[in-house]
């Protein structure tokens, strides 16, 4: 017997397999590999069992490993077009508690320097028909895993990366508007003059002065006439693991966000299993007949949390404020 566990570590070893002995050990990699026929007389008590990917058990001799430093480990560069590998970055809207506060449509605007008519977030009062409920419904990008705007980009100024987010490297846009075109949901907007964005010239300055040099995911870049703006999820939150604007300054929690393929979203107050929540009320996706495969669920306005007559109080008040030119 203990012959044949020799035979059977010396076929293990005399195959090469260092990668994948290094991958099971979990910390540690081997130093250097020989037959352990040079080892037959080593005690057997004296071997270190370890189990391999397949679920073998063998017996190394310590003096084969050794431990790595995983301290000294750098972290894969961040690519903002390639995006964060392994995630897929997902919202729910849950137009039951929408009260048309318009607190992520003011704080998206502020932290992306958008004003006037080109907010990237836009609130409807929306009715199917005249002796049927009316409600609220936010709209923003979907960033669809098949989005149309990509396709049609001459330029690719308009990319999709692996985590399911949909840019816009206005650098490269040439403004030909094919994107706009292409988008069943009217959610992009075209910079007809030249944004008037304040003290975004501050950062910019200190932004070139500290060599960052422009990137689509980096917050507070200024709108380009002649180019396309839209939603971006808020890439720069994303990457400091936070969420994105318009979920956290929302006072009634209308948005959860967060990764389909850890299925769990959050709203900021609350953290929940996504394919539960969608199961449980229903959620669906806009036009998902047209095969784009939305990223945005919306749950519908049943059983609201809000007067829908106050909220639209808030919704008329802001139709007469006088919107900037």
């Amino acid at each position: 017997m203990e012959d044949n566990n020799k035979n059977s570590r010396r076929k293990f070893l005399d195959k090469g397999l260092k990668v994948g002995l290094a991958t099971a050990l979990g910390g540690l990699a081997i130093s250097k590999i020989s037959k352990l026929s040079a080892k037959s007389n080593s005690n057997p008590e004296e071997f270190v069992e370890l189990m391999t990917t397949d679920g073998t058990i063998i017996q190394v001799d310590p003096s084969e490993v050794q431990e790595i430093n995983h301290s000294n480990t750098q972290e894969p560069t961040y690519n903002v077009r390639e995006g964060m590998p392994n995630r897929k970055f997902v919202m729910v809207v849950d137009l039951a508690r929408c009260k048309n506060a318009l607190k992520c449509q003011s704080a998206c605007n502020k932290n992306h320097y958008i004003t006037g008519d080109n907010a990237w977030i836009k609130v409807y009062k929306m009715q199917e028909a005249k002796d049927t409920a009316p409600y609220f419904m936010p709209t923003t990008c979907q960033h669809c895993d098949k989005p149309a705007c990509v396709t049609v980009c001459p330029v690719d100024a308009t990319f999709k990366r692996k985590d399911g987010l949909v840019l816009i490297d206005n650098e490269r846009c040439i403004g030909c508007r094919f994107c706009m075109a292409a988008c069943p949901y009217s959610v992009r907007v075209f910079n007809w003059s030249e944004p008037d964005q304040g003290e975004i010239t501050v950062n910019m300055d200190m932004a070139n002065a500290n060599h960052e040099y422009y990137s689509p995911d980096y917050a507070g870049m200024p709108s380009l006439k002649g180019t396309i703006d839209k939603c971006d999820f808020c890439p720069h939150q994303i990457k400091n693991n936070e969420l994105p604007h318009c979920v956290s300054a929302c006072p009634n929690n209308v948005f959860y966000f967060g990764d389909k393929y850890e299925d769990t979203v959050s709203n900021r107050d609350e953290i929940v299993r996504l394919s539960q929540l969608l199961k449980d009320r229903n959620g669906y996706r806009l036009m998902d007949g047209l095969g784009t495969q939305p990223s945005v669920y919306y749950l519908p306005p049943v059983d609201r949390l809000v007067d829908f007559d106050e909220a639209l109080k808030n919704y008329k008040e802001f139709e007469s404020v006088e919107k900037p030119k």
